[in-house]
């Protein structure tokens, strides 16, 4: 049994800006297809736009809102929110209220798999 408290994961930062704790991942249990992260995005503070090859990834909004932006559409969100973002599609969160969401990857969340328009 793997049970990782949220309280005990360490902040990094990922190629995209956001401030993550991994809750399970590789780096810390035995996961083979996913992974869990919590996110937080400053107030007036984008992400930088990016897409991924290989994850599908899920943010499930717990606190602020913010405009989400896929490959061009944007929309409001705010804590409640379901955001499905599909392998290849370009996207971008900004945060008009500090935001926290999860974020679920699958396969996991690597910086290798993370792609920008000038690199």
């Amino acid at each position: 049994m793997t049970i990782n408290p949220l309280s005990q994961q360490v902040p990094f930062t990922t190629k995209d800006g956001s401030t993550i704790r991994s809750i399970l991942d590789r780096t810390n249990a035995p996961v083979q297809n996913q992974s869990l992260a919590e996110a937080t995005v400053p107030v007036g503070q984008p992400t930088e736009r990016h897409y991924h090859k290989l994850s599908e990834e899920f943010y499930f909004i717990l606190e602020g809102t913010g405009t989400m932006e896929i490959d061009g559409a944007e929309q409001t969100v705010s804590p409640g929110d379901a955001i499905l973002i599909p392998p290849g599609a370009w996207h971008q969160i900004t945060a008009t209220q500090t935001l926290r969401f999860l974020c679920c990857c699958a396969p996991p969340y690597s910086h290798e798999d993370t792609y920008f328009s000038d690199r």
